[in-house]
């Protein structure tokens, strides 16, 4: 009499949330934002007046696409939206506890990048002519904080992260490529903006792994992006 033999539980840690056709499809756009980026950059650099409005809306339009072909791609693998964007709060506890790990976790990235001389010098320099100027320009910065903060979490953390530890069957290599990733998408910011920007997404990696969401992240992402407007000026 055959026997049937238990099939041995799998585990999902490495489970991909997307097919890799679509992943490669994902980090083509990324390209081809860095390229856009880069020459806008140096042309806005060089410019007396550099138009910022048109900046900032392009930019939160692009973030929204991206989110929106990475949805598409879990969604037609069969994955909840979950996965990307992170459980719903389902009470004002969660929803504090959320905020304040995030707020937790903005306050260690201030302390490290301080401490690796992340603020002050060619750094920022590179970076002044992002900064708003004027009502206008800082509320649509905040608006644009608020996007960088939701969307290039679910982007980088809570999808790429995913495809890269499924990929290589490794957590580490995962949180390293995805902050790889994260650090060139802003390499228009300079080198050691970027640099820095990488670890960080090694340090927003690690938390999204601990805390398997990335809504802590997106809070502490969106509050250090708005406050980084005015703490550089």
């Amino acid at each position: 009499m055959e026997t049937a033999v238990p099939a041995k539980p799998r585990s999902d840690k490495f489970d991909r949330v997307a097919s890799p056709w679509h992943t490669l499809v994902v980090l083509a756009a990324i390209a081809a934002m860095v390229f856009w980026g880069r020459l806008r950059a140096d042309q806005m650099r060089a410019a007396a007046n550099p138009d910022r409005l048109a900046l900032y809306e392009r930019t939160i339009l692009f973030e929204w696409l991206t989110l929106a072909l990475v949805l598409v791609g879990v969604w037609l693998s069969g994955f909840s939206l979950r996965t990307v964007l992170g459980n719903r709060w389902h009470s004002v506890r969660d929803f504090l506890r959320d905020a304040g790990i995030g707020l937790l976790f903005l306050v260690t990235t201030i302390v490290v990048t301080s401490i690796l001389g992340g603020h002050g010098g060619a750094g920022d320099k590179a970076i002044q002519f992002l900064l708003p100027r004027g009502g206008v320009e800082i509320a649509l910065w905040i608006v644009l904080s608020i996007t960088a903060g939701i969307c290039e979490e679910a982007v980088y953390r809570g999808y790429l992260q995913k495809q890269f530890m499924a990929l290589t069957k490794s957590v580490p290599a995962g949180i390293v490529f995805s902050a790889l990733v994260f650090g060139l998408a802003h390499s228009y910011q300079g080198f050691a903006r970027a640099s820095l920007i990488g670890v960080m997404g090694v340090m927003s990696g690690i938390l999204a792994h601990w805390r398997r969401s990335v809504r802590p992240g997106m809070i502490a992402h969106s509050l250090q992006d708005v406050l980084g407007a005015f703490v550089r000026h």
